[in-house]
């Protein structure tokens, strides 16, 4: 009954969902406290209390509109709210027409590919990226091209990437901050970026959509600022998701926010609210819609997930691992003790410690954790951590 492309894409299952499939399994044997789950980007913290207290005031409306059928793109006074908030970030002029209302980040990327790509079209992603690009690009007749980052800063590598573009490539997409790595892309570098692209639009007579996808724009620290996807390229999207800012990710809601600088940016809007309603989202959630409306001005503590950054950051380094310190996310990535980085993640269960490989983001040779989970599991985890370090110290002697 099944279809073959759907058996052969279980036989390849997601890495981030089998450790946290296997971290459950350990957890029975041995115990929430003896498990150190570090697979799943799955916030620990509570969502902002005005966010909470929001939410209590919305489920309590007796407005008549909360619970029905909107717009396809969503709520007008939402859309609007959206268009000011990013206005104010960016100095940009959207307005409500630019923005559609999405079933999360990954609900808007189904869209945005929907509407724009033909059979075989191509879509490159800056590797490490997020596995499911793959998926969805897939979903919609396109072919996704990897372009791989420097080593060991993880910026984006223009010579490949110049190499890689053909009159067949329909967009990009950009994580900045990146998941796995946590980096930050530089604006030297997404500037130098544009100008490559623009001449090679030039070149090859197409338009190339720069597509961003900015789940952890509001997780930075240390001061640094990540660089306007829209005041950078002309022809570009925003695709955010409120799941890590507010600490929601079940709740599946986000948003596109569509150049206005893109020629004829009013058909390609409507193009992805209709693509948004036969695609079976129809809208995204009334209910979490009006909260994010209420919700612009908030997000988690960044502190508190800086705060475990540079807890694993320092015990990771003075066991010998290298890494580069994250700019944003809550993920470190570094280089796996052995070259293998999948053998190197097996063995790490010895000791219940759950990462997933870097082979799982198309980055082989390192693996990624997930610091999103509380201080105690942290803290706890240092004997496994120790342990797992002197394994491999002891092979080399």
């Amino acid at each position: 009954m099944l279809s073959k492309k759907i058996s052969d894409k279980l036989g390849n299952s997601s890495w981030i969902r089998a450790m946290f499939e296997q971290g459950i399994k350990l957890r029975k044997i041995y115990g929430d406290d003896k498990v150190y789950d570090f697979s799943l980007g799955n916030p620990d913290p509570q969502p902002p209390i005005e966010t909470k207290e929001a939410l209590r005031k919305l489920v309590i409306d007796d407005s008549p509109e909360l619970h029905k059928y909107m717009s396809n793109a969503g709520f007008l006074d939402v859309r609007e709210k959206v268009a000011f908030h990013i206005n104010k970030e960016t100095g940009l002029d959207l307005t409500a027409e630019n923005i559609i209302m999405t079933v999360g980040a990954a609900g808007a990327i189904n869209v945005i590919l929907k509407a724009i790509l033909e059979q075989d079209d191509e879509v490159i992603a800056l590797s490490p990226y997020f596995v499911d690009y793959g998926s969805y690009v897939d979903n919609h007749g396109g072919k996704l091209v990897l372009s791989p980052c420097t080593k060991p800063d993880f910026q984006p590598d223009l010579l490949d990437l110049e190499k890689r573009i053909t009159p067949k490539t329909k967009a990009i997409i950009i994580n900045s901050p990146n998941n796995p790595t946590g980096v930050i892309y530089k604006e030297e570098v997404l500037k130098n970026m544009a100008k490559l692209l623009e001449d090679k639009e030039k070149e090859l007579g197409t338009e190339i959509l720069v597509i961003s996808d900015e789940p952890y724009v509001k997780l930075v620290y240390d001061g640094v600022k990540v660089p306007s996807i829209l005041n950078i390229f002309k022809n570009s999207a925003i695709v955010y998701s409120y799941s890590k800012s507010l600490a929601i990710p079940g709740e599946r809601i986000g948003y596109i926010a569509v150049n206005p600088a893109i020629k004829d940016a009013s058909r390609l809007v409507a193009g992805l609210v209709f693509a948004n309603r036969v695609l079976g989202f129809v809208n995204a959630p009334g209910l979490f819609q009006k909260l994010i409306a209420e919700s612009l001005d908030h997000t988690v503590d960044p502190k508190i997930y800086q705060e475990r950054r540079d807890k694993l950051f320092d015990i990771l380094t003075s066991l010998g691992f290298e890494c580069i310190k994250p700019e944003g996310t809550f993920y470190l990535f570094p280089k796996a003790l052995i070259e293998d980085d999948i053998a190197f993640v097996k063995h790490a269960l010895k000791y219940n410690l759950l990462f997933v490989p870097g082979s799982g983001f198309g980055c082989p040779g390192y693996f990624r954790i997930s610091y999103c989970v509380d201080m105690k599991t942290i803290e706890n985890s240092i004997p496994a951590f120790e342990a797992l370090a002197n394994d491999f110290k002891n092979m080399e002697t």
